[in-house]
């Protein structure tokens, strides 16, 4: 078994697992959440760096030739680092991806105003990661962010649905959209969001575009694999899923229904 592997600080990567599951069914993938550590939004750079390590690390140990950092905070905060100090002494011949890239890659097909918005944690929106990324893909794009930090609580504790989401989500929307009304693209940059989408489709202004990641994850994968064949024989294709999880198994499967809508039995690990 050598199966993809996707990583994330607690449950908002099944949201990219399930993406890139919908496009590519045929392969096998190991799905591993830090959840007793989560969240990651709020840490620092080093702490975020140094437990992404870990996983990274585990994931290779445990077969994965390719892993996928699922959590936007990773990837804003490790990716970089990772590839570049730390895959040439792990193992060259492996390879990690961030969940930032594709999104800022297909953005600018996506706004006719040229105005975007960016959805995320305190420290995706603090690292200015998609900042950087539009700005280096569509220099001509203009973008905005605000960090939601309720956002993330209200789905994990299962209140999407409740009169607390509403509140929230009208709040930062519309905070978003007084400092730039001219914006008409609006990316989730947290893999929680998309739970929300129906708060969020709910109270956004009308013609703004909203950008969850999974499909565009998931279709920049599709062409990773048909560009690097080397990369794509390594992984095996069985269709299979399993889940590691740092916090107790029985909760993990229980909250990662609320994420795939499908039963999830998932085995506990330790990260060091």
């Amino acid at each position: 078994m050598s199966p993809i592997g996707i990583f994330d600080s607690g449950y908002g990567g099944l949201t990219i697992l399930h993406g890139i599951r919908q496009l590519l069914p045929d392969y096998d993938y190991l799905y591993l959440g830090d959840n007793a550590r989560a969240p990651y939004g709020p840490r620092s750079f080093d702490v975020v760096y140094e437990f992404t390590r870990q996983a990274v690390t585990k994931l290779f140990d445990l077969g994965c030739p390719l892993v996928i950092l699922g959590c936007n905070t990773a990837s804003a905060k490790a990716l970089r680092t990772i590839q570049e100090n730390d895959l040439p002494r792990l193992d060259p011949s492996r390879r990690v991806l961030g969940i930032i890239r594709p999104t800022a890659e297909v953005i600018g097909s996506l706004t006719k105003t040229r105005h975007v918005g960016v959805l995320a944690t305190e420290g995706t929106i603090k690292s200015e990661s998609y900042n950087l990324e539009i700005r280096k893909l569509h220099p001509d794009v203009q973008v905005t962010g605000v960090a939601c930090p309720f956002w993330v609580p209200l789905v994990e504790y299962d209140e999407a649905d409740s009169p607390g989401a509403d509140y929230f989500v009208k709040k930062n929307l519309d905070q978003l959209m007084r400092r730039d009304p001219l914006i008409d693209a609006v990316i989730l940059g947290c893999t929680h969001y998309p739970l929300l989408m129906p708060k969020i489709l709910k109270y956004i202004h009308p013609g703004v575009r909203i950008v969850p990641q999974g499909e565009y994850v998931a279709q920049s994968l599709k062409n990773y694999l048909e560009r690097h064949p080397d990369m794509e024989a390594r992984c095996s294709k069985g269709g299979t899923a399993r889940f590691l999880t740092t916090e107790n198994a029985d909760r993990f499967g229980q909250q990662a229904q609320v994420f795939l809508r499908e039963p999830v039995c998932a085995d506990t690990i330790t990260l060091a």
